[in-house]
């Protein structure tokens, strides 16, 4: 990673962490793999962990390679884009492998990133299942490109989460995991756009 990449992940946007910030949690919903159908994608706006203030929606190509910019202008469209304060995902792919570039993101949409997942990824199983698909390199570099993982433990006495981040120092992602963990070691947000996008039929 370069030196200015480096300080680029490294900055701080969030000076202060507080209870009601304006969190926009995004997951894809059911599709059928290898399709080449569209997927539907669901954004909901929390604020902290507690209240649903907005939705959005989008939809992607399964194993496709519009993520990135399928969610940018979802994001940047939506009435609630100017009081979002951090983005998180559920991890850097969506309907199947169409992977998300979350420097490309941050930098579109000018707010923190942060992917989480419940399980610690098999990168080398990730790699092997991105060789049947078109741009394999392009796609496994981007996941690359993401960054180390980190380990969270979000609510005490349940399993840990983990963590790639963006315009975002770690030990601030980690406390917003954690404050909007209300419910479950997945932060709220994440849990209901998960729920909202499982429900809705491309």
């Amino acid at each position: 990673m370069s030196t200015n990449k480096q300080k680029h992940r490294a900055a701080d946007m969030i000076h202060e962490v507080k209870p009601e910030i304006r969190v926009l949690g995004i997951d894809d919903g059911f599709f059928t793999p290898h399709s080449k159908t569209l997927a539907d994608v669901v954004g909901v706006v929390f604020r902290g962990g507690h209240w649903l203030d907005g939705f959005m929606h989008t939809k992607v190509q399964v194993d496709g390679s519009d993520a990135t910019e399928k969610l940018a202008q979802m994001i940047t469209k939506s009435p609630h884009y100017q009081q979002l304060r951090v983005i998180m995902l559920n991890g850097v792919t969506l309907a199947g492998f169409n992977v998300v570039d979350i420097i490309e993101l941050h930098e579109k949409v000018k707010l923190p990133v942060i992917a989480v997942t419940r399980d610690k990824p098999d990168f080398e199983d990730i790699r092997k299942a991105l060789q049947h698909l078109p741009e394999a390199d392009k796609r496994w570099r981007t996941i690359e490109k993401a960054g180390k993982m980190i380990r969270v433990r979000t609510r005490e006495g349940e399993e840990p989460v983990y963590m790639h981040t963006i315009g975002v120092s770690e030990e601030t992602a980690k406390q917003i995991l954690k404050n909007t963990s209300t419910r479950s070691n997945i932060p709220e947000p994440l849990r209901v756009a998960h729920i909202i996008a499982s429900g809705l039929q491309s």
